[in-house]
């Protein structure tokens, strides 16, 4: 291991943002995987939040996710990106932000660096980091009810590594896998809240996913709720299935009892 791999992994690298299914609780887990295969890119086809990304943080990567926002985030992270906006954890401050945030979307300038900085803001200050568009296209999560909230200045501690991974916006099925990648798939559960992009994820989606991914020639690890219609589809597709507790994060119920979610696997010796 070089010099410059051992100075990343000594960095204690947390998600700048709050996302919903995290999986930092599944990393020991993912990294048993991974420490086999540690010299292969690490290709995410929903990189969501990067807990998996920052806690093995591979040399290389192929960072993707249908979010433009999100994407423009990080894009903008590896470029320098500094919250230079109004942050404070006010309601006035925070429906102005908002309001801002989708007059620049309807402008079509949502891959600056000000949409980048208010994704954050908003991100940090809205209901449990929720990220939920209307019809419209309008980010329409209300304000959260913290006492306190840390604001970033800078994103100088990502950067370096941001820099050696390559972030992509699109469907999955448009990535190019070669045959050295390693992937890590975590689309979105198989619940009805899946208004985190435009279009949304059904059932056809996870389908997708399924048999994309049967046809990749790869190691493969994929995660989702273990519900029945997903253990059928991916036992069916010849996965090996393994079964955890994850905590719940985010529930709009405020119920916070384990999920059971599944890891499938192929494409392993």
């Amino acid at each position: 291991m070089n010099a410059r791999r051992e100075s990343f992994n000594a960095l204690p690298l947390t998600p700048p943002l709050k996302w919903a299914g995290g999986k930092r609780w599944l990393l020991p887990h993912l990294e048993t995987i991974w420490r086999e295969y540690e010299n292969r890119r690490l290709v995410e086809p929903f990189c969501g939040g990067l807990a998996v990304a920052l806690g093995l943080k591979p040399e290389q990567a192929l960072l993707n996710d249908a979010n433009p926002h999100l994407i423009n985030f990080y894009k903008q992270v590896q470029r320098g990106l500094a919250i230079t906006i109004d942050t404070h954890n006010d309601e006035a401050i925070f429906y102005r932000q908002r309001e801002r945030f989708n007059e620049i979307i309807k402008a079509g300038e949502e891959q600056s660096a000000e949409a980048a900085q208010l994704f954050y803001y908003l991100n940090r200050t809205c209901f449990n980091g929720l990220c939920r568009f209307n019809r419209r296209g309008e980010f329409n999560v209300p304000l959260g009810s913290y006492k306190t909230i840390y604001y970033a200045t800078d994103f100088v501690k990502y950067r370096e590594l941001f820099n050696r991974w390559t972030f992509a916006n699109g469907d999955f099925e448009k990535l190019e896998i070669e045959s050295t990648d390693f992937i890590y798939a975590d689309p979105p559960y198989d619940v009805e809240f899946t208004t985190y992009s435009a279009g949304g994820f059904s059932w056809d989606d996870q389908v997708r996913v399924a048999r994309w991914l049967r046809a990749r020639t790869v190691p493969i690890v994929l995660s989702n709720q273990a519900t029945p219609r997903i253990i059928k589809l991916y036992t069916e597709l010849g996965f090996e299935l393994r079964y955890f507790d994850a905590p719940r994060k985010i529930s709009c119920t405020g119920d916070r009892t384990a999920a059971r979610e599944v890891l499938a696997t192929r494409g392993f010796s």
